[in-house]
């Protein structure tokens, strides 16, 4: 394969557990998602993760003040430095030991991080590269029990934290003389935030009962004394002996009467001291439950606090004056954050999987997402590759957008698990087959589920597949064995196809023909003839229970996954197998933490159980119970490349040898439940369960990836697994890709001819070098009048290769018209050739034809918006013109003006659009 296919995204979900940052502008939202992180960049409705991921879930990010850099800490106490510039990991962490909170101070110099009961100062790293970018200044001690949270003061002096012992404790940053350390009391529950006030050491503390306690501090940031050196004690008592002491304490006495203390004075009367204010209660009509985020923005006082019933606050400070009480959710809000701005609030639902952005003074939702609750199970691409829908095992059919990397819209008509999901050949409707006895089809353009299919008997569907003109739908039982065939049109049922001795595990249209192959667990997959009576054309015999089928995008070839790791090649016209790949070794299975026998024993029953052709039809992609996906070369039948989806030891199945540290003398630690009454307990889940018992306090989840599909485009192919909805595309950061290059093909050359004039030869030395910089200075140095003839004089090899550089331009260039010329002339000239090779040829012209629809589409929504102004504009002006004879007929100059102002006003607009706006 020419590139290599990298990390592009994860979608499908947005939020897992940790807590929510803005960055610097207040334009985007970092959010944690399990051993990732993701971008949602607000301003441009796009979404983008990270390619890093950590050895365990994240559970806290902190920024650094210039928006940089960022500190990525797991559950395990790996820590990465990020930069956030150049997306790549800068140095590696361990803190030995779980890491509650992070925290930058203002000034950037350091930050703390909260473990146990300790509070330990670093230094933050710098500028200039280092050897170990994170150096301990300070450990501080006070609280007895595990810490929670962390605030600065605005100088960067001081730093509080919250313990679960319901107190409170202020820490100097430096070695002040009149604080070291401030404990405060006053709460019944474990702290859940602290605040300080700004440009004060004033603070806010909250508690989980729902408890907010005001503390006044009798001392300004400014009076904090740095400890004197070692030597004042010796100057001390020299000031003594020359007397000065009285003189001293006369004028702290003089000073006093003033109203002012001197330093002398503080030193005498004590330290720094606090004192409550005030006592605040949530709860007072009882109505929700514990408080369990909170933030605070200290320009506008905007405090914010979740509770666990998805109920919201919203008070001003410190009057507390409530502005609003919402809620967002049935589950409670696990974390929350404020932008720079004060204007837009986070809020992420660990138990929904849900990320919201809220604008209070508007009322109105910035970003409202949510992933599936449970697994994801199958996915389809879109035939031109814009979106992806989902189906899981909530029931819900998500249709997600490929470019921006957004949900746009959720069906929740199943009321069980959905099992199979797939697009028409038009791509405006989207067919799903779930465990609820219903297969349905729901519209695109209107967003509604138009048709709902059923059968006789109720049912449980495993899989559905469309034909290619979408006349035709079908869908397997499991508990049945029949395929059931309906009509779109009409929604009546056409026909039970039987003869399946064992549950039907796929189904799948030949691309070409109006034939459809069903995979069983009786070990055969038939091929039945949808215009000849829906006979059986032909049975094909396995060795082992069919899992998948899949044919080739020309239809020539079927690939079949079975129960014992097989991959099996069949030509459906003959019925004759034409090659099997042995995929055992390939999965490498990992050792739950619960098992009795090996990783070696227990791959004996794992295999592939999803296949996807790729877009030429020369290579396969392979998943199932497995942390790979295997890519196979169909014709060589060997492995081309494997890939890792996840590198997450909070996922079960991962690690291919037991922990020794979790053998004892009673067997496995796992099997223990040895904190029975914390929320982290680890229970005994019931015998056979996959996915996790949900009525446990604590399960781990199975790494498995349950569907693949390659995009239609061949650019990337996308996998539902444990963690969500992966994408990898092509690596585009490979420069230099030569096409029969030889010595006399260099830059100065291709230069040479384009002075010349000879654009042709230029235009193919330049996709010789396969340089996108020099391409694009070569096909742009064409002129309009002479792209036909260009077009018409190149070979045909290389017009594939323009067609690819130009469906990859349309993305990132302005000359948009002048591409579509180029696009136009090759596709008429070469256009009956290019027929002839459609097969390897069609993922080049669907990725063209997705580029195009895009400009399409924005285009098109903005010269509608222009006329609807058009039209408005108008339709004042025509109103304008019939209330005028209402009015006193005035001088010929007063109608000469009116008639004037009326003309600017139709070339100004109406509506408030911009002069620039209404010639487009």
């Amino acid at each position: 394969m020419k590139f290599a296919y990298r990390f592009s995204n994860l979608l499908g979900t947005v939020y897992r557990r940790g807590n929510l940052n803005f960055t610097c502008d207040g334009n985007s939202v970092i959010s944690p998602v399990g051993n990732r992180v993701t971008i949602f960049d607000l301003k441009n409705n796009k979404s983008d993760t990270l390619p890093l991921a950590t050895r365990y879930n994240v559970k806290c990010v902190a920024l650094s003040p210039d928006g940089r850099l960022a500190i990525i800490v797991d559950e395990g106490g790996d820590a990465l430095l990020v930069s956030l510039v150049c997306r790549s990991v800068l140095h590696h962490f361990h803190f030995k030991g779980s890491v509650h909170s992070v925290s930058f101070s203002p000034d950037g110099r350091k930050f703390v991080v909260t473990k146990g009961n300790i509070a330990q100062m670093y230094h933050a790293p710098g500028k200039k590269r280092e050897f170990n970018a994170f150096c301990l200044d300070k450990t501080y001690f006070g609280p007895y029990d595990d810490t929670t949270c962390i605030d600065w003061t605005d100088d960067s002096r001081c730093f509080v934290v919250g313990s679960k012992d319901m107190s409170t404790w202020v820490f100097g940053a430096e070695r002040w003389d009149n604080l070291i350390y401030y404990a405060l009391g006053g709460h019944k529950d474990a702290i859940v935030a602290c605040f300080f006030e700004s440009s004060s050491l004033d603070l806010y503390s909250l508690s989980q009962d729902g408890v907010l306690c005001v503390w006044q501090c009798d001392t300004p940031p400014e009076g904090l004394r740095l400890k004197p050196p070692a030597g004042w004690k010796a100057d001390l008592l020299q000031r003594e002996e020359e007397g000065e002491e009285e003189e001293d304490q006369e004028r702290d006495r003089e000073t006093t009467i003033r109203g002012k203390a001197t330093p002398a004075e503080e030193e005498k009367t004590g330290k720094v001291k606090y004192s409550r204010l005030a006592k605040y209660f949530f709860n007072k009509e009882g109505d929700f439950n514990n408080l369990t985020a909170a933030a605070f923005h200290k320009k506008s006082h905007l405090l914010v606090t979740g509770f666990a019933s998805g109920i919201f606050h919203l008070h001003e400070l410190p009057e507390f004056n409530l502005i609003h009480s919402l809620s967002i959710s049935d589950q409670s809000v696990a974390s929350v954050a404020i932008n720079s701005s004060g204007d837009w609030i986070a809020f992420g639902c660990s138990g929904l999987g849900q990320l919201l952005v809220w604008e209070w003074q508007s009322e109105s939702y910035v970003l409202k997402q949510q992933g599936h609750f449970n697994s994801m199970v199958a996915l389809a691409y879109s035939p031109d590759g814009q979106y992806i829908v989902t189906g899981g095992d909530d029931g819900k059919v998500k249709v997600w957008n490929t470019l921006s990397g957004f949900c746009f819209v959720t069906f929740t008509e199943h009321s069980s698990g959905v099992t199979g999901v797939t697009f028409t050949a038009t791509g405006y409707v989207v067919v799903t087959s779930s465990m609820d006895g219903t297969v349905r089809a729901f519209d695109l353009h209107r967003y509604r589920n138009f048709r709902t299919f059923t059968s006789p008997r109720p049912t449980q569907f495993s899989c559905v597949a469309v034909d290619a003109s979408g006349e035709i739908v079908s869908a397997g039982a499991q508990d049945s064995f029949e395929i059931f065939v309906w009509s779109m049109q009409t929604g009546r049922l056409l026909d039970v196809l039987s003869g399946h001795e064992g549950p039907v595990s796929g189904l799948c249209f030949n691309p070409m023909k109006s034939i459809l192959a069903s995979a069983s667990w009786d070990k055969t997959v038939r091929l039945w003839d949808m215009f000849d009576s829906w006979r059986t054309k032909e049975t094909l015999a396995l060795t082992s229970d069919a899992l998948a089928v899949t044919f080739r995008p020309d239809g020539a070839e079927l690939a079949v996954a079975t129960l014992n790791s097989q991959i099996t090649f069949w030509d459906p016209e003959n019925a004759v197998q034409t090659g099997s790949i042995e995929g055992r070794h390939d999965l490498k299975t990992g050792r739950k933490e619960l098992d009795k026998i090996t990783a070696k024993h227990s791959a004996k029953g794992k295999a592939f159980s999803t296949l996807c052709y790729s877009a030429d039809g020369q290579s396969i992609l392979a998943g199932g119970m497995s942390r790979f996906v295997c890519i196979y070369h169909v014709r060589e039948q060997i492995l081309m490349k494997r890939f890792e989806i996840s590198c997450n030891l909070s996922l079960d199945a991962m690690e291919e040898f037991l922990n020794r540290r979790k053998m004892t003398e009673f067997g496995n630690l796992a099997l223990i439940d040895q904190d029975a009454g914390q929320e982290d307990g680890v229970a005994i889940p019931l015998p056979g369960v996959k996915k996790g018992d949900m009525s446990s306090r604590h399960f781990r989840p199975e790494v498995r990836v349950t569907s693949v599909r390659f995009s239609p485009t061949g650019r990337c192919w996308a996998a539902t697994t444990t963690e969500g909805l992966l994408i990898y595309s092509l690596d585009t950061r490979v420069l230099f890709d030569p096409f029969e290059l030889d010595t006399s093909v260099t830059p100065r050359r291709v230069r040479e001819a384009l002075h010349r004039q000879d654009f042709t030869r230029a235009i193919l030395m330049a996709l010789r070098l396969n340089e996108s910089k020099l391409v694009q200075e070569a096909l742009e140095a064409v002129p309009r009048d002479e792209i036909e003839v260009v077009s018409s004089s190149l070979p045909e090899l290389y017009v594939e290769k323009v067609l690819e550089f130009l469906a990859s331009s349309f993305e990132v260039s302005r000359h948009v018209e002048f591409y579509l010329l180029w696009t136009q002339k090759l596709l008429m000239l070469h256009g009956q050739k290019l027929k002839s090779r459609a097969g390897t040829l069609l993922p080049v012209i669907q990725f063209l034809q997705k580029s195009i629809q895009r400009h399409l589409d924005d285009l098109s929504k903005l010269c509608g918006w222009n006329r609807y102004n058009m039209q408005y504009a108008l339709a004042v002006s025509q109103q304008r013109g019939t209330k005028r004879p209402l009015e006193p007929l005035g001088s010929e100059e007063e109608e000469a003006e009116a008639s004037e102002d009326d003309s600017l006003h139709l070339l100004g607009g109406a509506g408030g659009d911009s002069e620039e706006e209404m010639p487009a």
